[in-house]
């Protein structure tokens, strides 16, 4: 390894990425190539406390689980081709379907056959290219054996020889690339769906078991089958202090307290990652995180699973190796649901499409390109607000792509692009308070370590911002601020020097949440909001809070005042 590709390898494994720009500005690589993060991750639970297994009568009697079986055929249908919106907007033809749509929510099974639960691992379907419905209810007894189920997670595991899709009370996850968790995992593979992290008996879920034989494109001659089907519960993870090795809370102040909670913990989900950034929840239940040095999206699963979301999420240029971060950085989501997305390396605004096509938002202001926008929010009225530093560049500010003279606060509104702030040297992380009423800038500038409070106009514009926080004597050295969120109380959380500030309203310093990485952003996540995912260099983390924060759709906000 020469001394100049190792400078860079351990800017990019173990600094902040913007720490090192000064170092690595100027020098030649001879790289081309970006390797991909090896991920790797701990089993999402472990090993079960107790297991109610699914081919057995008593097992079935336990949850009053009542077997129905149905075949499934293709159909031919009526349908569209593809019209100019890519659509099924043209001209009719005929297609094909499955029959019956037995995941559905609300679907009457009542007049399908019952099957004994000990007959799972007879042959059933008529082998070929052939496919079948296994349905059955599940309630969540008083006790599993000696185990209390209350507060429990619980696990539904099937194993269908040869594919398996899981759908759960008229649910199914059909994300792009998933794998397993409800679509298909693999050949005989166990595919698992998390039910409930929080069990309580008598909780009922409908389950519907999609089989197929396979391989599809040379289907044998044998026949669908359950190899295995179980209930696995597991305890909820004792949340103890935290040890130096795995991150602390420091509590500064006894009101961070009810923001988090005594017993508290930080939580590692996955690792193995070159730099993890801009993390965000979708609806449909699971995490979209990018990581800009591997030029990809990621997409975590409670159910422990890591996949990728989006390859050469930033860039795909024959220079790609003078690129310290070329791939995605921040990431959000519209009030339809849409991924929004900032790439550093083809230094643009993107949305993808429910149809999957990109659609490019910004990439240039008075004609000149964007220097590799960071961060982003929506406001409610569909305004997009982001941020513009050069931190993707290969040599940042003395890069000679660099076509902006400033580094500015971005305002996107009905196809316009207005620059709102170029007061601060490299904007950052982007949040709005709950009610709107101001809009928080974070600064990664050693010499001024400040996050920006800007009261925001009827219009959309911004006044004169002042600081809301400013660290840049109390806190020297070369982390400054990077990501920035806000709770629905108007508490700032923001990724700066020892970890994650917690921010009351009126600025005062609460607390740091300091997993054992240096973290650079953070989001909401999981059904009720109250669940903080940290970004932390090459780990992915979370811990529970006591107050939801606020979510990117504004069908997801709830407004409250703040100062």
């Amino acid at each position: 390894m020469s001394p100049s590709f190792r400078k860079f390898h351990s800017c990019s494994r173990g600094s902040s990425s913007r720490r090192c720009f000064a170092a690595i500005a100027g020098t030649m690589f001879v790289a081309t190539v970006t390797a991909q993060a090896q991920v790797t991750q701990d089993a999402p639970f472990g090993h079960p406390d107790a297991i109610v297994d699914l081919r057995t009568a008593e097992g079935a009697a336990l949850v009053k689980a009542s077997w129905r079986y149905r075949d499934a055929e293709i159909i031919s249908v009526a349908h569209h081709a593809v019209g100019r919106d890519l659509t099924p907007s043209g001209a009719p033809n005929r297609t094909f379907d499955i029959s019956p749509k037995a995941g559905a929510a609300g679907y009457d099974d009542t007049q399908w056959p019952t099957i004994a639960a000990t007959s799972l691992e007879d042959r059933r379907a008529n082998g070929r290219l052939s496919f079948a419905w296994y349905r059955l209810a599940v309630t969540v007894p008083p006790l599993v054996g000696t185990l209390d189920p209350t507060n429990t997670a619980v696990v539904f595991e099937v194993v269908v020889d040869d594919y398996s899709e899981v759908w759960v009370d008229g649910r199914l996850a059909t994300t792009l690339g998933k794998t397993g968790g409800g679509a298909i995992r693999g050949w005989n593979a166990p595919n698992r769906v998390v039910l409930t992290r929080d069990g309580r008996p008598g909780q009922t879920f409908q389950i519907a078991v999609f089989g197929a034989n396979g391989p599809l494109s040379d289907p044998p001659g044998n026949y669908i089958w359950i190899r295995s089907a179980t209930l696995d519960f597991h305890r909820r993870v004792s949340a103890s202090a935290v040890s130096a090795a795995e991150g602390r809370v420091e509590r500064l102040l006894p009101a961070v307290n009810a923001i988090i909670p005594v017993d508290a913990s930080i939580e590692k989900l996955a690792g193995g990652f070159d730099f993890t950034e801009g993390p965000i929840w979708h609806p449909d239940g699971y995490l979209l995180f990018s990581d800009p040095n591997a030029n990809t999206i990621y997409r975590y699963t409670d159910d422990g699973q890591i996949s990728v979301f989006r390859p050469k999420s930033g860039y795909a240029g024959v220079d790609i190796g003078d690129y310290h971060q070329p791939g995605s950085n921040g990431l959000t989501l519209d009030s339809a649901g849409r991924l929004t997305i900032n790439e550093h390396g083809r230094r643009r605004v993107t949305r993808l499409e429910k149809n999957g096509v990109i659609t490019v938002l910004a990439d240039r202001f008075d004609e000149q390109r964007l220097n590799s926008p960071n961060d982003l929010v929506y406001k409610s009225d569909g305004a997009l607000y982001f941020t513009d530093p050069p931190f993707g560049l290969p040599k940042v500010f003395d890069d000679t792509r660099k076509e902006l003279p400033f580094s500015g606060v971005f305002r996107l509104a009905n196809g316009k692009l207005t620059v709102l702030t170029r007061e601060l040297t490299g904007p950052n992380g982007i949040a709005f308070s709950p009610d709107e009423r101001w809009l928080y800038v974070s600064n990664w500038d050693v010499k001024r370590k400040v996050i920006m409070r800007y009261p925001v106009q009827s219009d959309g514009s911004l006044g004169d911002g002042a600081a809301f926080v400013d660290v840049t004597t109390s806190h020297p050295g070369e982390q400054a601020w990077d990501g920035v969120k806000v709770d629905r109380d108007g508490n700032v959380y923001a990724a700066g020097p020892g970890g994650i500030w917690v921010i009351a309203p009126d600025g005062t310093h609460l607390g740091t949440i300091s997993p054992p990485e240096t973290p650079a952003n953070m989001a909401w996540g999981a059904s009720d909001g109250r669940t903080l995912y940290i970004t932390a260099r090459t780990g992915l983390y979370r811990i529970r809070l006591n107050i939801p924060g606020v979510r990117p759709a504004p069908t997801l906000r709830t407004a409250r005042t703040s100062p």
